[in-house]
């Protein structure tokens, strides 16, 4: 039977709820750490592991990282099913590891894998690919293992919030729903129900294109001066999208992450200085 991955997640979902930063489902960050922000990495190990080298937890107490979007991608089993979720238990105990050091924030590939929802990557469907490689790997434990990874999945925080102001989630509301965005999701428990369309968790993972117009109102109302985001592809790793906006992406060659030093204020400028090249790291 898996029961290391049955242990692995339900510790990792108590200690994901019992962070001591954690204040609803947000993240706070004190005004003395650093953080390394990262982006998508789905599935893609030699990044996760340069992301690793490059933290060095272990001599940097100090130091936070946030992961995103693991799940679906990367390497792929005998019959083409996808092993992502392999790298996500190994990212899990690397959490367990560093409690209060690593946080995943919740993306619209893990509500996809919550709610039983179709998702499309390259224009291919990863649930049923991850599920058919899950089902082969673990037999009849399949269903404990999976029901396991999504309770996991609905403990994962939002957003992380820096103390500088500086707001990393998945993404925001797209433009024609922010009038209806509840921010009372940042506070409660997490439901499955959120994660459906147009629940509040599925419009802070699934939006796309904010206009500045939307940006503007979102910073209004998460009182922050900058975002941080993935889930929006980046052939380069990265790209301003707007006014104080920058996206990341690690699940390629171009990956990159952006590590900050929260007793210092930065303009979106001075954070695009900060860009590390994950290729640049041995």
């Amino acid at each position: 039977m898996a029961l290391h991955e049955l242990d692995i997640c339900k510790k990792a979902a108590e200690l994901n709820y019992s962070a001591k930063q954690r204040d609803g489902n947000v993240v706070r960050l004190p005004e003395t750490a650093k953080v390394i922000v990262t982006g998508d990495l789905h599935g893609h190990r030699r990044n996760f592991e340069r992301i690793v080298t490059f933290a060095d937890l272990e001599n940097n107490p100090e130091t936070h990282i946030v992961f995103q979007e693991i799940l679906h991608g990367g390497i792929e089993d005998d019959a083409g099913g996808c092993l992502s979720f392999m790298l996500f238990f190994d990212i899990i105990r690397y959490q367990i590891r560093f409690p209060d050091q690593v946080h995943l924030i919740l993306g619209n590939h893990d509500t996809a894998v919550i709610t039983d929802c179709d998702v499309l990557k390259a224009g291919r469907e990863m649930n049923h690919s991850m599920k058919a490689a899950m089902k082969r790997k673990y037999g009849d434990d399949f269903a404990a293992v999976e029901g396991a990874l999504k309770e996991y999945l609905l403990s994962e925080p939002l957003a992380v919030r820096c103390a500088d102001r500086i707001w990393i989630s998945h993404s925001l509301p797209g433009d024609r729903y922010i009038d209806d965005f509840d921010t009372g999701i940042l506070d409660k428990k997490l439901q499955p129900a959120d994660m459906l369309r147009p629940g509040p968790a599925y419009l802070l993972t699934w939006g796309r294109r904010h206009s500045e117009k939307a940006l503007a109102r979102m910073r209004e109302l998460l009182d922050v001066d900058m975002f941080i985001l993935g889930h929006q592809p980046q052939d380069t790793g990265w790209a301003v999208a707007g006014k104080d906006l920058l996206i990341l992406a690690c699940d390629h060659n171009h990956g990159c992450l952006v590590p900050l030093d929260l007793t210092k204020s930065y303009t979106i400028e001075q954070v695009i200085d900060c860009i590390v090249p994950l290729a640049s790291i041995a």
